[in-house]
């Protein structure tokens, strides 16, 4: 299963680096409109966005509309290897800070939130719900907990060539509750 998912990976990350700019702020703004044709979670809602790197679906002009319909917003901030994912309040104009692996997180001074719903990043995305990442587990070990206390929706995101037949998955997985890309949205039961 490690192979698998390291080729595929791979694969995924050599396709969205081959994009454009000019097709990746299509894609973000055909996220936008697939978002406003069908909202995965009520709002207003705490929502986790996250910074785009890597080549990632730029999510900023969703956080806007988010806050617009009256979300609070929060990003993630690593905490250490093995550790889940605590989420700072963010609102966009807020600075941020340098985090691991090339992210950008609020401040240490801002309020520790829990998300209801989480936009998640993702290499690859099934039909089942199961998400491919970048391998750290951080996503998994934090749904797995956060769901343990309460009810929380799962959104990944990516773009729409990012949904694939198939995910390889373990037991340490979490699935997904929705998908949004640039052309669909997908709910998962």
């Amino acid at each position: 299963m490690t192979d698998d998912k390291r080729t595929l990976r791979s694969a995924m990350l050599a396709w969205r680096s081959s994009l454009s700019p000019d097709e990746r702020r299509s894609a973000a703004a055909a996220l936008c409109a697939v978002w406003r044709h069908e909202q995965p979670f009520a709002l207003p809602a705490t929502v986790s966005g996250f910074w785009p790197i890597k080549d990632e679906i730029d999510i900023r002009p969703l956080m806007i509309e988010l806050v617009n319909a009256g979300c609070q917003l929060a990003l993630p901030v690593v905490q250490g290897r093995g550790l889940p994912l605590v989420f700072r309040a963010w609102r966009p104009g807020d600075g941020l800070e340098a985090g691991v692996f090339g992210t950008l997180q609020p401040h240490a001074r801002r309020e520790v939130v829990e998300p209801d719903a989480l936009i998640v990043p993702l290499l690859a995305c099934d039909r089942e719900g199961w998400r491919l990442g970048f391998g750290g587990g951080f996503y998994d070990r934090t749904l797995a907990g956060l769901r343990r206390r309460r009810s929380v929706t799962a959104v990944g995101v990516g773009f729409d060539a990012q949904y694939v037949d198939e995910v390889p998955h373990g037991p340490d997985d979490q699935r997904l509750d929705w998908l949004l890309t640039d052309q669909r949205a997908c709910a998962f039961v």
